[in-house]
């Protein structure tokens, strides 16, 4: 069978089986892991702060690749690969939030030396990171 036809029968079948996430369920979950990485913040949780707020980001993107190219967005958490492939223009600031977010959150995952990375990841560096996220997914959902 032709490759075309399985990838347009694959995707019909995501379609009518809602297997599917539609955008406004991706930006809900987008908006509670925002909320989640203030409170994480607020307890002083602050590498689980950052790695809320690049979870939101990458929510809010696979909102927009849901919506702009009406696929099932990549099991990936690389959010410049989510940019360049949903075509997403963004102000250079922001685009050089995302991808500096993209490099800090990945250690926050699996950290080779937690005293390091506690000792990076500070109040007044993750405030930071924090507002700019914000700030990134507010800009995000003003784009639907």
């Amino acid at each position: 069978m032709n490759l075309w036809i399985i990838y347009a029968i694959l995707k019909i079948s995501m379609k009518l089986t809602g297997n599917t996430k539609k955008p406004q369920e991706w930006l809900k979950q987008a908006a509670y892991d925002m909320k989640t990485a203030e409170a994480m913040f607020d307890s002083k949780r602050y590498i689980y702060a950052v790695f809320m707020c690049h979870l939101a980001i990458e929510k809010a993107l696979k909102a927009l690749f849901t919506l702009n190219l009406d696929e099932v967005p990549p099991k990936t958490h690389n959010l410049i690969y989510l940019v360049e492939k949903i075509k997403l223009e963004l102000p250079v600031e922001l685009y050089d939030f995302i991808y500096t977010l993209n490099g800090l959150s990945v250690p926050t995952w699996y950290p080779d030396d937690l005293q390091k990375l506690l000792k990076d990841h500070n109040k007044q560096k993750t405030g930071k990171v924090l507002e700019q996220g914000k700030e990134t997914l507010k800009w995000l959902k003003a784009t639907l």
